[in-house]
């Protein structure tokens, strides 16, 4: 009796040749989205727990800037050169090792005992998240890379995550700091990388090149590393002592001349850290501007308009977290919507633009709130549409940006896509904490006759918010415009090359 075969499904073929199944890239998605959760809720949880911190460990108050800058330094600085080394030793094994280091210096902050140990574990924090990020990033885009509808779906879900994750630590930090103790801000990373990492073991999958002998640019990596240092430090000491101080434009400027170095250096070099066809190409260049405009843009309406709720309506940090929350929602839908139904149909063109062009009409209706408004008629339109263009932006831009590129260049591309926010993001809040202090200076020196010097000073202050939210939109009207330009017409090339296809890959489980 002839014995039955049965026919392979695309499943158990794919299992076979060492390609993720169906069911282990979407479970791979989940593991991936998880860490990105937490990378990026770590930038506002801590925020929430400082002020707490700083009582329990009795450290001054020109101190604890530094719990945020540090983090930020480590971070910035590093993100190019960890991107490259994913592409070259294997992106999984980058994103464990960023998994399990950000757990031990998470726990390890958690236990500080002093303000030094505290600092030492941001520190800490910020390398291995650096280690973390693109590597995460790096593996959604190689995990989805046959299929364009499912990609978008991925991305769209992987974006959403990272615009709502900022909210996410504003209500978490809330929670935790009121109910538990402040620690538990650090010590929940340990919960979250420890599920990741189980899962990361599990489902994800990494094509590792063979060619991993290859020189590693060092000197590029020391100019890029040290040029990135120097931008986001210096821009970190605008938002504390002004655009006049010495230690404000003398990184800024190193910073510019070491970052024209490393790309002199880039073109002349056969193993470029960062191969000048990643940046070059019209799209990818359009989605990290978009990126880059948003992360300016998202801290005039999430620092400044926190400061407003707390400030004139007597929020709690807790019910200002709260009052975020109606933003992840059409973040949710705006990602999924544009990245998973539209972005495939009509490419990023018409919908990253759209998203930035939401984002300017809600931080213009945000010159219009006033001391004691309500929250619901004046607030809550602006943090509805505001969640929609993120969402539009998002689920778009982070899919473009990592497309269409041969495998051993997506860690870097993915740092880069990383690198646009955080840069993006310290030159809001240099730029826009200094416009905030110069506009109420500004009025307070024009309206002092006659007035009672509180009131005199919350009106400056209001007044100072708005002006920042009128330059917030011109920032995005502009990125808009940009990005409309530099798009290109219809939906984005398939992302497998012949380079993908012709390179030999060992699979790494």
């Amino acid at each position: 009796m002839a014995s039955a075969h049965t026919a392979p499904t695309a499943e158990t073929a794919g299992s076979r040749h060492g390609r993720p199944t169906d069911r282990s890239r979407w479970l791979a998605l989940i593991v991936l989205s998880l860490a990105q959760l937490m990378d990026v809720l770590d930038g506002t949880i801590i925020n929430i727990a400082l002020p707490t911190a700083q009582a329990d460990l009795g450290f001054a108050s020109e101190s604890r800037a530094w719990i945020v800058t540090g983090y930020a330094l480590a971070y910035g600085s590093l993100l190019l050169f960890m991107g490259r080394l994913s592409d070259r030793f294997g992106r999984k094994r980058l994103f464990l090792v960023g998994l399990i280091g950000f757990a031990v210096a998470s726990a390890v902050g958690g236990a500080a005992g002093s303000f030094e140990m505290l600092l030492i574990a941001r520190i800490a924090q910020g390398v291995f998240a650096a280690t973390l990020a693109p590597a995460a990033l790096s593996l959604v885009s190689v995990t989805f890379d046959r299929d364009k509808k499912e990609r978008a779906r991925a991305f769209s879900v992987f974006g959403a995550v990272s615009g709502m994750g900022g909210v996410i630590g504003l209500i978490l930090g809330g929670v935790l700091t009121g109910v538990v103790s402040w620690r538990w801000c650090l010590y929940i990373n340990v919960a979250i990388a420890a599920v990741a990492l189980v899962g990361g073991l599990l489902f994800v999958r990494d094509e590792v090149r063979r060619d991993r002998g290859a020189a590693l640019d060092v000197p590029g990596a020391a100019l890029v590393v040290a040029g990135l240092f120097g931008m986001v430090y210096g821009l970190s000491n605008a938002a504390d002592h002004g655009w006049s101080d010495l230690w404000t434009w003398l990184p800024v400027g190193a910073a510019v001349v070491l970052i024209g170095l490393f790309v002199l250096r880039q073109y002349r070099v056969a193993n470029p850290l960062l191969p000048l066809r990643v940046v070059v190409d019209r799209n990818r260049g359009a989605a990290l501007m978009s990126i880059g405009a948003a992360g300016v843009g998202s801290f005039a309406a999430f620092l400044f308009l926190t400061y407003y709720l707390q400030r004139d309506l007597d929020f709690t940090p807790l019910q200002s977290g709260f009052g975020f929350v109606p933003m992840v929602a059409t973040l949710v839908l705006g990602a999924a919507v544009s990245g998973s139904v539209l972005l495939p149909r009509f490419g990023p063109r018409p919908l990253v633009p759209l998203g930035l062009v939401l984002a300017a009409v809600a931080v213009v209706l945000l010159t219009r709130i006033g001391s004691g408004d309500d929250y619901a008629s004046h607030v809550l339109p602006s943090v509805l549409i505001l969640g929609l263009g993120f969402g539009f932006v998002f689920g778009s831009a982070q899919n473009v940006a990592t497309s269409g590129l041969p495998a051993q260049d997506n860690g870097v591309a993915s740092a880069m896509v990383s690198t646009a926010q955080q840069v993006g993001g310290s030159i809001g809040l240099a730029v826009f904490t200094s416009i905030a202090a110069a506009a109420g200076t500004a009025y307070v020196e024009s309206h002092t006759a006659g007035t009672n010097r509180a009131q005199l000073q919350a009106v400056a202050t209001l007044y100072g918010d708005h002006i920042v939210f009128w330059v917030a939109a011109g920032v995005f009207l502009a990125a808009a415009v940009l990005t409309a330009v530099m798009f290109r017409s219809g939906p984005i090339a398939d992302t497998d090359t012949e380079e993908d296809e012709t390179m030999q890959l060992d699979i790494e489980s």
